[in-house]
């Protein structure tokens, strides 16, 4: 065998001492040229792989571990950071295979690993920990998500097959990576981490999207303020209209430029500028009576409720009414709800004849279950209860006679009764509430009558209830007037100081919405039937701040009704362009029924594992590693779902150019 091998390399001669001290050993003349021809001899010189030009990397072999729509992808080391979290790549399956193009996700890494040695390797260890300098040939390691199967036309499908092991990565550009993850909309709220220049934005045209409703979740202090912010300041600009339920005050004043430093900085850095609200679409509803966050708004509106926009049976699951309570409630109800149409309150008695006829559909028709009996006021219902415990107290031998005199002696007996109601207090209102208690008797308990009658007094102190009684100046919310495009309508909450009030306020502001959006839609709808061009009505968003207080999951059970009407109002919204946002830091108080009424998340730090658990079971479409990073996120970084992308996000919210009243 040597011999053989001196044949065919001939031995050369020692070299020379000036060879020896050039460090360089002298080598065969025609070396070459036999190179050369041994070349030539076998094909010549291996093409490059056309398929390899610009790629960043290659697929790797498959391991025990790998896992289905997973490929690992090693990078050369000039490449190592070109694929960074969340960075796009078209994989190449190579042509002795398949030969079909793969988009994929990096979902973990880039990973630097050396190319000879492990990477805890004593001698790697033993040089790093002495101070040493020792940089190895390294590479580096993606995990990449398979996305699907890219047709020649672009269209992304299904994958039915893996890419081949050694098949050519690229990165795909700002512009593909965003055409491919369907980023695009009017609405933007910040921007793809790993992706500068990719937007993530929100259709507000899509019925999809925003009307398939909203959650933003997440603790206290990860930028759900902020995110809120831009959503209402995207949202203005789209020309939605926007009404915001405000429980802490945080957002009175949006009419105004932002001026805090590190929002200021924020902005300069992605080329904004700080803004607020257009002043002559931002109003500020608060409760009248109450203060409101911001007295200087230049659009200040004091508002009162309206009783009878409320389902009783919402009245007595938000008032906690015990069931002998809730009987007598619903007893005195019934006796208020004929008193009105005995006055000729409703179905007005002074009305035309088409008029009241009207009047009488609209009363023959209401659910209870929805909405209260027209003009009912709570002041009388108060009056009915009252008259009813007077008839529960007397001595069980004048409940017993049935005489005229007998009553009429029990009740000069009975001391005179102040009565709270303008219709009642008249001889003729007086005598009708004396004839529909008698009629509807006998009554008892008078002490459950009594708690009744505390609970209702303790709500009619709030004095927010519109009664012409009183002659409160606050008129009702009139949600016609919010559901202008463009409007933004923030009602502060922050001075109510009861959850049960600010229930009260949610439920009778979501109804009177949904009523007036499926009346404009009624209108639109005959409209287009004469002039296609008609315009349709505003597309609506309601956000709902510290959504926990008012659909807890601990009173789902309790306040069954007033989910319903949530669940009404939700499902109806899907076709009349009604979206709801529901804010919380709580979101394990939230009952799951709520997140089925949920389409699209924004998901910013939580850092309980038991809420990070259960929210892997609900929002689906989430990989592993980017539930893993959630309860580290940084304030203003947040987890993205919509319909429309095509699969969630890490995003870097925008900040707010607008002015928060409570940034920390």
């Amino acid at each position: 065998m040597s011999e053989m091998i001196a044949k065919a390399v001939p031995v050369a001669e020692p070299p020379d001492d000036e060879a020896l001290a050039d460090g360089v050993a002298a080598l065969p003349a025609d070396l070459l040229e036999r190179l050369a021809a041994d070349v030539a001899a076998a094909g010549g010189e291996l093409p490059e792989d056309p398929e390899s030009a610009g790629a960043i990397g290659a697929t790797m072999f498959d391991l025990p571990g790998s896992e289905d729509n997973t490929v690992t992808v090693l990078l050369s080391r000039d490449h190592v950071q070109g694929a960074p979290s969340q960075a796009l790549v078209r994989v190449r399956s190579r042509q002795g295979g398949d030969g079909r193009h793969y988009l994929g996700i990096v979902t973990a890494g880039p990973f630097a690993e050396p190319d000879s040695l492990r990477a805890d390797s004593h001698l790697l260890v033993t040089v790093a920990t002495r101070g040493g300098i020792f940089l190895p040939p390294y590479h580096g390691r993606v995990q990449v998500a398979i996305l699907g199967e890219e047709l020649a036309d672009g269209t992304l499908v299904p994958p039915r097959l893996r890419p081949l092991p050694n098949s050519p990565v690229h990165a795909l550009s700002d512009e593909e990576s965003a055409k491919v993850l369907k980023t695009e909309g009017d609405i933007r709220l910040g921007t793809v981490v790993g992706h500068e220049k990719v937007a993530v934005g929100v259709p507000s045209g899509q019925k999809a999207v925003l009307p398939r409703h909203l959650a933003i979740l997440g603790t206290t202090g990860g930028g759900k303020s902020t995110t809120v912010a831009r959503l209402v300041q995207q949202a203005q600009a789209a020309d939605m209209a926007v009404i915001l339920l405000d429980v802490e005050g945080e957002y009175a004043h949006l009419h105004e430029p932002t001026d805090d430093a590190r929002m200021l900085a924020a902005l300069a850095d992605r080329g904004m500028k700080a803004e607020g609200l257009p002043v002559g679409r931002t109003a500020l509803y608060h409760l009248v009576g109450r203060d409101p966050a911001n007295p200087g708004h230049p659009n200040l509106r004091p508002f009162s409720l309206q009783f009878a926009m409320l389902s009783p049976y919402a009245v007595i699951e938000i008032l906690g009414l015990s069931d002998a309570q809730a009987l007598r409630f619903h007893k005195a109800y019934d006796i208020a709800r004929e008193l009105v149409r005995d006055l000729g309150i409703f179905p007005q008695a002074t009305a035309a004849a088409e008029v009241r006829a009207k009047q009488e559909r609209i009363a023959a028709e209401i659910d209870e279950f929805e909405r209260g009996y027209p003009r009912l006021t709570l002041s009388l219902l108060i009056d009915v209860a009252n008259a009813c415990h007077d008839l529960a107290e007397r001595p069980p031998q004048a409940r017993g006679r049935r005489g005229r005199g007998a009553e009429e002696e029990a009740e000069e007996a009975a001391p005179e009764r102040v009565l709270l109601n303008e219709d009642v207090r008249k001889p003729a209102g007086r005598e009708a509430l004396r004839r529909r208690v008698h009629a509807a008797g006998p009554f008892d308990s008078a002490v459950s009558w009594r708690a009744l009658l505390g609970k209702l007094g303790r709500l009619n102190r709030l004095r927010v209830f519109h009664d012409p009684s009183r002659k409160v100046k606050a008129r009702p919310l009139a949600p016609a007037e919010m559901l202008r495009p463009g409007a933004v309508s923030i009602v502060d909450l922050s001075d109510s100081g009861a959850s049960e009030l600010n229930n009260l306020v949610i439920a009778d502001l979501l109804r009177g919405v949904q009523d007036a959006q499926d009346k404009a839609y009624r209108t639109y709808e005959r409209a287009k039937k004469a002039d296609a061009a008609a315009a349709p009505p505003a597309r609506v968003l309601i956000v709902i701040e510290e959504a926990h207080e008012f659909l807890s999951a601990e009173r789902l059970e309790k306040m069954s009704t007033l989910f319903e009407q949530v669940a009404r109002v939700a499902k109806r919204g899907r076709k009349r362009w009604l979206g709801l946002v529901f804010v919380t830091q709580l979101p394990q108080h939230l009952p799951r029924a709520v997140f089925g009424l949920v389409n699209s998340y924004v998901l910013h730090k939580i850092t309980d594992p038991q809420v990070v658990s259960t929210l892997q079971k609900t929002v689906s479409g989430i990989d592993a590693g980017l539930w893993k990073r959630l309860p580290g996120l940084a304030p203003g970084q947040a987890i993205v779902s919509f319909p429309h992308m095509t699969r969630p996000l890490l995003a870097a919210i925008d900040p707010t150019p607008a002015k928060l009243r409570l940034v920390d």
